[in-house]
Protein backbone atom coordinates (compact mmCIF):
# COMPACT_ATOMS: atom_id res chain seq x y z
CA UNK A 1 0.00 0.00 0.00
CA UNK A 2 1.07 3.59 -0.59
CA UNK A 3 0.64 5.72 1.71
CA UNK A 4 0.94 9.79 1.73
CA UNK A 5 2.54 12.41 4.74
CA UNK A 6 1.83 16.03 4.56
CA UNK A 7 2.52 18.62 7.25
CA UNK A 8 2.63 22.38 7.84
CA UNK A 9 3.53 23.78 11.02
CA UNK A 10 0.42 26.37 11.32
CA UNK A 11 -2.90 27.00 10.27
CA UNK A 12 -1.48 30.09 8.10
CA UNK A 13 0.72 27.62 6.30
CA UNK A 14 -1.90 25.14 5.89
CA UNK A 15 -3.34 27.77 2.47
CA UNK A 16 0.49 29.88 2.02
CA UNK A 17 3.83 28.74 0.98
CA UNK A 18 4.21 24.96 0.96
CA UNK A 19 0.20 24.50 1.50
CA UNK A 20 -1.49 21.52 2.29
CA UNK A 21 -3.10 21.59 -0.90
CA UNK A 22 0.33 21.99 -3.22
CA UNK A 23 1.77 19.15 -0.89
CA UNK A 24 -1.02 17.00 -1.57
CA UNK A 25 -1.53 17.81 -5.40
CA UNK A 26 2.28 16.59 -5.54
CA UNK A 27 1.62 13.11 -3.55
CA UNK A 28 -1.89 12.46 -5.88
CA UNK A 29 0.51 12.86 -8.85
CA UNK A 30 2.68 10.47 -7.85
CA UNK A 31 0.66 7.61 -7.14
CA UNK A 32 -0.93 8.05 -3.68
CA UNK A 33 -4.70 7.89 -3.13
CA UNK A 34 -6.64 10.51 -1.74
CA UNK A 35 -8.07 8.50 1.03
CA UNK A 36 -4.39 7.62 2.10
CA UNK A 37 -2.84 10.76 2.97
CA UNK A 38 -2.71 11.57 6.32
CA UNK A 39 -2.21 15.30 7.09
CA UNK A 40 -0.83 17.53 10.20
CA UNK A 41 -1.28 20.94 10.97
CA UNK A 42 1.47 20.68 13.91
CA UNK A 43 5.35 21.72 14.18
CA UNK A 44 7.45 19.84 13.15
CA UNK A 45 10.10 20.37 15.91
CA UNK A 46 7.22 17.69 18.07
CA UNK A 47 7.57 14.07 16.64
CA UNK A 48 4.06 13.69 18.60
CA UNK A 49 1.46 14.83 16.07
CA UNK A 50 -1.63 12.71 15.83
CA UNK A 51 -2.40 11.85 12.29
CA UNK A 52 1.70 10.74 11.77
CA UNK A 53 1.01 8.49 14.68
CA UNK A 54 -2.11 6.85 13.04
CA UNK A 55 0.08 6.58 9.95
CA UNK A 56 3.18 5.48 11.31
CA UNK A 57 1.54 2.67 13.16
CA UNK A 58 -0.41 1.69 9.75
CA UNK A 59 2.21 0.78 8.14
CA UNK A 60 3.51 -2.35 7.45
CA UNK A 61 6.23 -4.22 5.55
CA UNK A 62 6.57 -3.62 1.97
CA UNK A 63 4.38 -0.50 2.60
CA UNK A 64 5.60 2.71 0.46
CA UNK A 65 5.25 6.20 2.55
CA UNK A 66 5.51 9.29 0.55
CA UNK A 67 6.34 12.81 1.82
CA UNK A 68 7.22 16.02 -0.85
CA UNK A 69 10.19 17.13 1.39
CA UNK A 70 12.49 15.82 3.93
CA UNK A 71 11.48 18.19 6.71
CA UNK A 72 7.95 17.24 6.43
CA UNK A 73 9.37 14.06 8.79
CA UNK A 74 11.05 16.35 11.19
CA UNK A 75 12.92 19.39 11.86
CA UNK A 76 16.19 18.12 14.05
CA UNK A 77 18.53 15.74 12.44
CA UNK A 78 18.65 13.22 15.12
CA UNK A 79 14.72 12.20 15.19
CA UNK A 80 14.46 12.61 11.35
CA UNK A 81 16.89 10.11 11.20
CA UNK A 82 15.24 7.64 13.89
CA UNK A 83 12.70 7.68 12.57
CA UNK A 84 13.29 6.94 9.03
CA UNK A 85 15.98 4.33 9.94
CA UNK A 86 12.94 2.97 11.73
CA UNK A 87 10.89 2.57 8.99
CA UNK A 88 13.79 1.09 6.79
CA UNK A 89 14.26 -1.42 9.47
CA UNK A 90 10.90 -2.17 9.32
CA UNK A 91 10.80 -2.91 5.33
CA UNK A 92 8.80 0.25 4.42
CA UNK A 93 9.85 2.20 1.54
CA UNK A 94 10.70 5.53 2.31
CA UNK A 95 10.31 7.80 -0.64
CA UNK A 96 10.99 11.42 -0.23
CA UNK A 97 9.62 12.88 -3.73
CA UNK A 98 12.69 16.04 -3.69
CA UNK A 99 15.56 13.17 -3.16
CA UNK A 100 14.45 10.19 -4.11
CA UNK A 101 13.58 6.52 -2.45
CA UNK A 102 15.55 6.19 1.07
CA UNK A 103 17.62 2.91 1.57
CA UNK A 104 19.95 1.95 4.15
CA UNK A 105 23.29 2.51 1.69
CA UNK A 106 25.67 4.66 3.18
CA UNK A 107 24.86 7.47 0.47
CA UNK A 108 21.55 7.34 1.22
CA UNK A 109 22.58 7.95 4.97
CA UNK A 110 24.69 10.71 4.26
CA UNK A 111 22.14 12.67 1.62
CA UNK A 112 19.27 12.69 4.85
CA UNK A 113 21.73 13.56 7.34
CA UNK A 114 22.66 16.29 5.23
CA UNK A 115 19.06 17.18 4.90
CA UNK A 116 17.84 17.01 8.58
CA UNK A 117 21.05 18.87 9.25
CA UNK A 118 19.59 21.76 7.18
CA UNK A 119 15.98 21.20 8.64
CA UNK A 120 17.15 21.51 11.85
CA UNK A 121 19.96 24.81 10.79
CA UNK A 122 16.86 26.56 9.30
CA UNK A 123 14.68 25.98 12.29
CA UNK A 124 16.91 27.14 14.55
CA UNK A 125 17.55 30.14 12.37
CA UNK A 126 13.80 31.14 12.40
CA UNK A 127 14.01 31.04 16.54
CA UNK A 128 17.05 33.38 16.62
CA UNK A 129 15.46 35.61 14.40
CA UNK A 130 12.29 35.66 16.28
CA UNK A 131 14.00 36.37 19.39
CA UNK A 132 15.70 39.38 18.05
CA UNK A 133 12.97 40.46 17.09
CA UNK A 134 11.00 40.02 20.17
CA UNK A 135 14.11 41.39 21.71
CA UNK A 136 13.79 44.82 19.53
CA UNK A 137 9.85 45.30 19.87
CA UNK A 138 10.46 44.99 23.71
CA UNK A 139 12.70 48.10 23.90
CA UNK A 140 10.07 50.25 21.74
CA UNK A 141 7.50 52.44 23.53
CA UNK A 142 3.73 50.80 23.84
CA UNK A 143 5.23 47.14 23.43
CA UNK A 144 2.83 44.54 24.51
CA UNK A 145 3.39 40.60 24.77
CA UNK A 146 1.14 38.18 22.35
CA UNK A 147 -1.20 39.03 19.73
CA UNK A 148 -2.93 42.50 19.42
CA UNK A 149 -6.48 42.28 20.88
CA UNK A 150 -9.18 41.90 18.44
CA UNK A 151 -11.79 44.59 20.10
CA UNK A 152 -10.75 47.89 21.50
CA UNK A 153 -12.48 48.24 25.21
CA UNK A 154 -14.70 50.23 23.96
CA UNK A 155 -15.97 48.17 21.09
CA UNK A 156 -16.15 45.50 24.26
CA UNK A 157 -18.16 47.93 26.15
CA UNK A 158 -20.38 48.99 23.34
CA UNK A 159 -21.39 45.19 22.50
CA UNK A 160 -22.26 44.64 26.01
CA UNK A 161 -24.40 47.70 26.84
CA UNK A 162 -26.17 46.17 23.28
CA UNK A 163 -26.96 43.08 25.51
CA UNK A 164 -28.04 44.94 28.13
CA UNK A 165 -30.63 47.09 25.90
CA UNK A 166 -31.91 43.94 23.72
CA UNK A 167 -31.83 41.56 27.23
Amino acid sequence: MIYGYIRVSTVKQASEGNSLEGQKKLLLENGVKEENIYKDIYTGTKSDRPSFNELINKLEQGDTLVVTKLDRFARSMIEGSKIVNELIDKGIRVNVLNIGVMDDTPSSKLIRNIFFSFAEFERDMIVERTREGKAIAKTKEGFKEGRPKSYTNKQLDHALSMLSING
